[in-house]
C-alpha cells in the first residue's frame, strides 16, 4: 500500500466476481486507491492470483442467515458493489440492487456478464471467444485462408468487460455527487466489443475493410504487418502514411525519396511484399530495431513477454515492471495510481471495521478459508459465467 492520496481513497468495494473479467475491474479501481474487499464462498471458485493485488479477501456463505446480515452490514456503507452472476442469481442471493439500494439508496451496483441482463443469450454460459463472435469482431479477425482467430481473451473479458465496467462503475460514481443516488450497472461483454468495433463497423465492406483478412488494419498490407528477420524475430511495420513510408524505403536503403512506390496500390502490394519480406530477412531484429530507433518509419521489434523488463521504454516509465506485476494506469499529475500488495490480516481487519463489522466479526471472518488469514482453497467453476442457477449450489 502507499501513503501518497489517491484517486480513489475512501471508495469502499464489495466484490463478488470471479474469473477475469470482474477481478480485473476491481483490481484497476483498487490501484486508483478503492478499498476492495473481495468476497468468495460457495461454487465460486478463487479469483486469479495476479488480478488479487491490493484486495482484502473473505469468505461468506450468503445462503446462511448470519453471513447475510454480515453482508447487509457492509453493503449499508459501501459504495460499489461488483457481481459477475447469470440474471436473475444475484436477486436469488440478495445481493441485486433493488435490495441492496434499500439498504444503501448511494449504493452503485454492476452486474458484469457476457452478454447482459435481458435478451435471447442472457443466460448462456460464455467465454471471451463466444462475445467476440456475436459481437461480430471474431468475424474481421485472421486471414482469408485461415479459421478466425481470437486475440488472447484481452478484447472482451479486459476490454469490452474490466475496462468496460470500471468506466460504468466511476461514471455511476461521478452521477451520485450530483443526484445523491446510487444506480444499478449493467455491464455486458458483448455490448463492449459492439462499441469498440465502430470504426471496424463503419469501414466494413469499403476498401478499408471489405472482408475478413483483406483491408489496411489487416496486417496484410505491405506497410502494415510484421515481417521475419534473421534470427526469427519480427519487426511491426506501420507505415501507413507517405512520409512514414519514405523513411522506411530509404531506411531499408532501397532507394531515394523520389523512387518510393505507391505504398497503397493494391495492385502492387504483392510485389512490395516479397521486396520488403527479402530486405527484413537481412538483419537480426534488434539490427533493424537499431537503423530505425531515431526514425519516422513506424518500425518497432516485436518482444516477447520475457524482454519487456529489459525495453528501456518499460524501464523507463515502470521501474518496477514484471511479468506478474503489471504497472497501476492511468497516471495522474497530482495523485498516485500504485499496485497494491497482498494486505496483512490486521490491515484486512480495520478494513472490516470500517465496513460495519465488529473486530470479533472481522476476526472470525478473516480466519476463513478464503480470508487474507485463511488457506483459500475454493473449489473451481467450469463455465466462465460462473452462475448457471442449479439445484442444491449457492446460486440456485
Amino acid at each position: 500500500m502507499t501513503g501518497a492520496p489517491r484517486v480513489l481513497d475512501g471508495i469502499r468495494v464489495l466484490d463478488l466476481s470471479r474469473l477475469a473479467p470482474g477481478p480485473y475491474c476491481s483490481m484497476l479501481l483498487a490501484d486508483l486507491g478503492a478499498e476492495v474487499i473481495t468476497i468468495g464462498g460457495g461454487r465460486t471458485g478463487a479469483p486469479i492470483p495476479v488480478l488479487r493485488r491490493g484486495k482484502h479477501a473473505i469468505d461468506l456463505d450468503l445462503k446462511s442467515e448470519a453471513d447475510r446480515a454480515l453482508f447487509d452490514r457492509m453493503a449499508a456503507t459501501t459504495d460499489v458493489v461488483l457481481e459477475s452472476f447469470r440474471p436473475g442469481v444475484a436477486a436469488r442471493l440478495g445481493v441485486d440492487h433493488a435490495r441492496l439500494s434499500r439498504i444503501n439508496p448511494r449504493v452503485v451496483s454492476c452486474s458484469l456478464t457476457g452478454y447482459g441482463q435481458n435478451g435471447p443469450l442472457a443466460l448462456r454460459a460464455g467465454h471471451d471467444i463466444n462475445y467476440l463472435a456475436v459481437a461480430g469482431a471474431l468475424g474481421t479477425f485472421g486471414t482469408a485462408q485461415t479459421p478466425p482467430n481470437p486475440p488472447l481473451n484481452l478484447l472482451a473479458d479486459f476490454g469490452g468487460g474490466g475496462l468496460l465496467a470500471a468506466f460504468g462503475i466511476l461514471a455511476a460514481l461521478f452521477e451520485r455527487e450530483r443526484s445523491g443516488s446510487g444506480q444499478h450497472v449493467d455491464a455486458a461483454m458483448v455490448d463492449g466489443v459492439l462499441s469498440m468495433m465502430a470504426m471496424p463497423f463503419a469501414d466494413w465492406g469499403t476498401p478499408t475493410l471489405p472482408r475478413r483478412g483483406e483491408g489496411l488494419l489487416t496486417g496484410t498490407m505491405p506497410s502494415y504487418r510484421t515481417y521475419e528477420c534473421a534470427d526469427g524475430r519480427y519487426v511491426a511495420v506501420g507505415a501507413l502514411e507517405p512520409k512514414f513510408f519514405a523513411e522506411l524505403w530509404s531506411g531499408l536503403g532501397l532507394g531515394e525519396p523520389e523512387d518510393v512506390p505507391d505504398h497503397l496500390d493494391p495492385r502492387g502490394s504483392d510485389a512490395l511484399t516479397k521486396t520488403l519480406e527479402k530486405t527484413f530477412l537481412g538483419r537480426t531484429r534488434d539490427a533493424w530495431a537499431d537503423q530505425f530507433a531515431e526514425s519516422d518509419a513506424c518500425v518497432t521489434p516485436v518482444l516477447e513477454p520475457h524482454e519487456l523488463a529489459a525495453s528501456p521504454h518499460v524501464a523507463a516509465r515502470h521501474p518496477e515492471f514484471a511479468l506478474d506485476q503489471v504497472p497501476a494506469v492511468p497516471r495522474f499529475s497530482r495523485t498516485a495510481a500504485v499496485p497494491g500488495q497482498d494486505p496483512a490480516p490486521e490491515v484486512t481487519i480495520a478494513a472490516l471495521v470500517r465496513f460495519g463489522l465488529t473486530v470479533a466479526e472481522a476476526t472470525s471472518v478473516n480466519a476463513r478459508p478464503g480470508g487474507e488469514g485463511g488457506d483459500l482453497s475454493w473449489p473451481p467453476i467450469t463455465d466462465h459465467a460462473e452462475t448457471r442457477p442449479r439445484k442444491g449450489t449457492a446460486e440456485s
